[in-house]
């Protein structure tokens, strides 16, 4: 048996309280890695931190919006996410195309030279294949992820519209 749907009221409390908790650890986080990045002096490292830390603040807008009753919140929050998806996916291709073998070899230990060696693959080849494999993994990851999420922002703009509606018929009857 289906739980019955939630009230309009609680789904709108439950975007916010998660929207809001998203746009907040894509902002910490993303703001962390960049000021790392900048310290080792990885422009494009530190340039996609920010961008990033733009969508939680994005997100963070449109949590806000929402809050003040104004429904225009949902695009925001739905934009945040495809905007992510965007950055994400364009920082993954650049990884793809300017790979960065030395960083990589620095920490392979010896016995993984050995066991490459041994299986009778170039060392080059095999870092190139397991970078792009990691790339396209986190891609595919991604676009799941923010893709779902637009999807969850957008499944859900119909209760919050109403809650929001629900909202301002209560206040202008409180006048």
């Amino acid at each position: 048996m289906r739980a019955p749907p939630l009230l309009p009221e609680e789904t709108l409390f439950r975007v916010i309280r998660f929207a809001r908790f998203n746009g907040i650890s894509e902002l910490a986080i993303a703001g962390v890695f960049s000021l790392i990045c900048a310290a080792s002096k990885d422009v494009p490292g530190a340039a996609i931190g920010v961008l990033v830390a733009g969508a939680g603040a994005l997100e963070l807008h449109g949590v806000g919006l929402l809050r003040h009753g104004d429904k225009r919140g949902v695009s925001w929050l739905i934009g945040s996410q495809l905007y992510l998806l965007v950055i994400v996916l364009a920082y993954v291709t650049y990884r793809s195309q300017h790979l960065d073998l030395e960083s990589v070899r620095m920490v392979m230990s010896a016995e993984q030279r050995e066991t490459i060696a041994a299986a009778g693959v170039d060392e080059n080849e095999f870092l190139r294949i397991i970078a792009n494999l990691s790339n396209a993994i986190f891609g595919v990851i991604t676009f799941l992820y923010q893709g779902g999420m637009a999807l969850y922002y957008h499944r859900r703009r119909a209760p919050i519209e109403a809650a929001l509606e629900l909202d301002h018929v209560d206040e202008a009857d409180a006048t």
